[in-house]
């Protein structure tokens, strides 16, 4: 992740005195920036091929794919973060997440605002994951470029200019352009396997992919659930388990990413805590009972200031 060079050069700054400005965490913050005070990825000007001829943007993209021992550096900075003192730690992770809001970073949605998006978009590539490159050093092909172009527009072009050694590898197709139809069957195919659906910028308000993230490969999810330096925001939503459907099944704790999800071995019943929910919604494609819901998290007494 482009966090990789920050680590040591932000501590530096913080250790001779530099102010640190406050991390916001109210999801307004995109909304009212990117989306006129609406769910800023449901807004198709956000997706729109005339924000591709920003030469930094297109700059950041290239350099993006073009580095992924950045990334790996950036895995080795984290863990350094992890025993660093508080404040220093604190600070750093301010920093560090409001400048990934700027350049990359990404929100959990649920399947149903996937859909939504694939209305106003007019084509969808898959290609290999940046992140399960970096992780596992195979291709795995789990993101989703959308455009508003036909055959990816110019997103597709730039990234095909990038090495074709991490793009392709062998015996693997490319980028594959495929119909809306089969993305949406290949992210229900994932959310049974257990894996998050998020929208990602590239220089915001750009959005240009929906990625499928679990914390064991995933860099973001990992920076983000695992260490506590937040680079992508929970959904606009919470999850809820009803009571009287659930019958202690424990599936959906199998695949929640999260942490999320507890037991009551006396009540022989699951329930989610709203504190750790990330209103993913993955939890109810195992449900044989239907036993859960997404609820908006702004009506949520609990889960509605975190993000």
């Amino acid at each position: 992740m482009v966090f990789a060079a920050f680590l040591a050069f932000e501590t530096k700054k913080l250790l001779v005195g530099e102010a640190v400005t406050p991390l916001k965490r109210k999801m307004c913050e995109f909304c009212h920036k990117h989306g006129e005070g609406r769910k800023w990825y449901l807004e198709a000007n956000n997706y729109s091929e005339d924000l591709l001829s920003d030469l930094r943007r297109r700059k950041f993209i290239m350099d993006f794919f073009k580095r992924p021992e950045s990334a790996r550096r950036g895995i080795r900075r984290l863990n350094d973060l992890d025993r660093a003192p508080g404040f220093v730690r604190r600070a750093i992770i301010r920093r560090v997440s409001n400048k990934m809001k700027k350049v990359h970073f990404g929100q959990v949605v649920p399947i149903e605002e996937v859909e939504r998006i694939f209305e106003f978009v007019t084509s969808v590539a898959r290609f290999a994951c940046f992140c399960r490159h970096v992780t596992l050093g195979s291709e795995h092909r789990y993101c989703f470029g959308v455009s508003m172009a036909p055959n990816g527009g110019e997103l597709a072009r730039i990234v095909r200019e990038i090495d074709v050694a991490y793009l392709t590898g062998p015996q693997t197709a490319g980028i594959e352009q495929i119909s809306k139809e089969e993305a949406l069957s290949f992210m229900r195919e994932h959310e049974r396997e257990g894996l998050c659906h998020t929208v990602w910028t590239f220089v915001a308000p750009f959005i240009g992919g929906i990625c499928n993230c679990d914390r064991s490969d995933c860099l973001a999810m990992r920076t983000t659930v695992t260490h506590g330096l937040p680079v992508m925001f929970r959904a606009e939503y919470v999850a809820s388990i009803d009571p009287e459907l659930c019958t202690g099944c424990r599936e959906c704790m199998r695949v929640c990413q999260f942490g999320a999800i507890g037991y009551s071995a006396a009540l022989d019943k699951s329930f989610i805590d709203p504190r750790q929910c990330y209103g993913c919604g993955i939890c109810r494609s195992v449900c044989s009972k239907e036993a859960i819901s997404l609820n908006e998290r702004s009506t949520d007494s609990v889960a509605s200031s975190i993000w």
